[in-house]
């Protein structure tokens, strides 16, 4: 039977050097049962003071934890490390990257709840996690589900973020549902979560809210210093390449 493994890390920080300190998963299958991990894990990494800033994990919390690679969630996702199965998370090149960094290799199918949330939320001014958790009313339901599995919702705490992600989960399947409703929901949100977007306006920077193709025609400069100097996310590049008609 098909598992589904909705998953959320907190790390030391977000950079290059930096390793996972939490993991919280649910892995459900079509029967509706679920399995829950909630662990902390021990690093070589000192935690940034501003991750613990966010999370609220301090040294003294995880000083006899296990490493990430000897959890129980980490020996159960290899377990379930097949074709058959779908690994989702909300950003996941982000959670993903850091699994690498433990030596995982993925056969998964890949569902990013984000990229889903950003082809078919269009209206939603952010697809952050907590916003969407507030603006479609998924904490209405929240404290049911939590009463349920026995978890404590928190912003930014692993298993807290996977919970909501796991009614944002639902709500996006009933969207598919709607919209195509001759595709496998499940099918649907793996081809989205590969498909780029084309991004219409900035969201950052000193051209936040305007038009980047105007912007690449008024100010080449900085498109240029962009490409160069920026780590640029799937859908931005797909979008500077077509607008330069790479």
């Amino acid at each position: 039977m098909t598992k589904y493994i909705l998953f959320d890390t907190e790390t030391t920080g977000n950079s290059i050097e930096d390793r996972i300190i939490q993991v919280g998963a649910m892995i459900l299958d079509d029967n509706n049962n679920v399995e829950i991990y909630d662990e902390l894990c021990s690093t070589v990494v000192p935690i940034k003071i501003k991750a613990m800033s966010i999370h609220g994990i301090t040294p003294e919390l995880i000083e006899n934890k296990v490493p990430l690679v000897e959890t129980s969630f980490y020996e159960k996702l290899e377990a379930l490390n097949n074709e058959e199965n779908f690994l989702v998370a909300h950003h996941m090149p982000f959670d993903m990257g850091m699994m690498k960094k433990e030596g995982f290799k993925s056969k998964f199918r890949i569902i990013d709840t984000l990229r889903v949330a950003r082809h078919l939320l269009t209206e939603e001014k952010s697809k952050g996690l907590q916003y969407l958790r507030y603006s479609l009313k998924l904490y209405k339901g929240e404290q049911a589900e939590a009463d349920k599995y026995n978890i404590t919702i928190k912003a930014h705490d692993a298993i807290g973020d996977v919970l909501v992600m796991k009614l944002l989960f639902s709500y996006l399947k009933t969207v598919i549902v709607e919209k195509f409703p001759n595709d496998n929901p499940m099918i649907k949100m793996q081809e989205l979560t590969s498909t780029p977007i084309f991004i219409e306006t900035f969201t950052f920077g000193k051209h936040k809210g305007k038009r980047i193709e105007e912007i690449y025609h008024k100010d080449r400069g900085y498109i240029d210093w962009m490409i160069k100097n920026i780590n640029l996310d799937v859908d931005m590049q797909y979008t500077l390449d077509s607008i330069m008609g790479v």
